[in-house]
């Protein structure tokens, strides 16, 4: 049975994440890797711009950005900016669609629905908005997704709000939606964060669970030091 690769990266700079994703998306394209993976990662606080960004969605200045200790990157994934940081689950698919299916709506839909899957068990009942991309709860955004793909082969992916600080997003439009609320498993649940385990280790199992059932692979744990031989050493903060 074909297999997903599961990496757990921890914490993780965006800089380091998007080389590494970069890397290991280029070895799945050339088939020195064989198999699909699935990045999980937090990042300390972040801004990206993706490739429909629009200026006026990004509220604060480079300089504010700056001062409340947030980077800001531009990348070539889709969709517009976005926040990403600490208590954020964000995960990289990088998946061949050669192998599934060459069809970049279809594998949205897909990772919808592995989120959708994942949060079900913790009693959140997750949804899908027409028109835009990601997955709702009430009419609250729970998670946000954009990605990119080269030979059909996918990166970058989504990010699920966990116990994430919601007032980062007070510096952006996210993802260029108008009044927009975003909301995290904590906010739902009511559930208080544990110093121990910010991100729950619970929420990490069951979306990679959940990625291997909507794609129908086998998952296997790929340690992160096995990734080196194909970027830098990974420095997990």
């Amino acid at each position: 049975m074909p297999q997903l690769l599961v990496a757990d990266l921890r914490t993780l700079p965006y800089a380091d994440a998007l080389a590494l994703q970069r890397s290991v998306a280029r070895a799945r394209i050339s088939g020195e890797i064989g198999e699909d993976l699935l990045l999980l990662v937090e990042h300390p606080p972040v801004v990206t711009l993706g490739r429909s960004s629009k200026e006026r969605h990004l509220l604060a200045s480079p300089a504010l950005l700056a001062a409340r200790g947030v980077e800001l990157f531009e990348v070539e994934r889709g969709g517009d900016v976005t926040f990403h940081g600490p208590g954020q689950l964000v995960g990289y698919p990088i998946v061949d669609l050669k192998r599934h299916k060459q069809d970049l709506h279809w594998y949205l839909r897909q990772v919808e629905e592995a989120l959708i899957r994942a949060v079900a068990p913790l009693g959140i009942v997750g949804e899908r908005s027409t028109g835009f991309t990601g997955v709702w709860t009430q009419g609250r955004k729970l998670a946000s997704i954009g990605v990119h793909a080269r030979d059909w082969v996918t990166w970058h992916g989504f990010a699920l709000n966990v116990t994430t600080d919601l007032a980062y997003f007070d510096l952006i439009v996210p993802c260029g939606i108008a009044a927009v609320e975003m909301t995290s498993v904590a906010r739902e649940l009511s559930t208080p964060v544990d110093a121990h385990d910010p991100l729950g280790l619970e929420v990490r199992t069951r979306v990679a669970d959940a990625f291997g059932e909507v794609f129908s692979l086998e998952l296997a744990t790929l340690h992160p030091d096995e990734l080196t031989r194909f970027a830098a050493p990974i420095v997990q903060v």
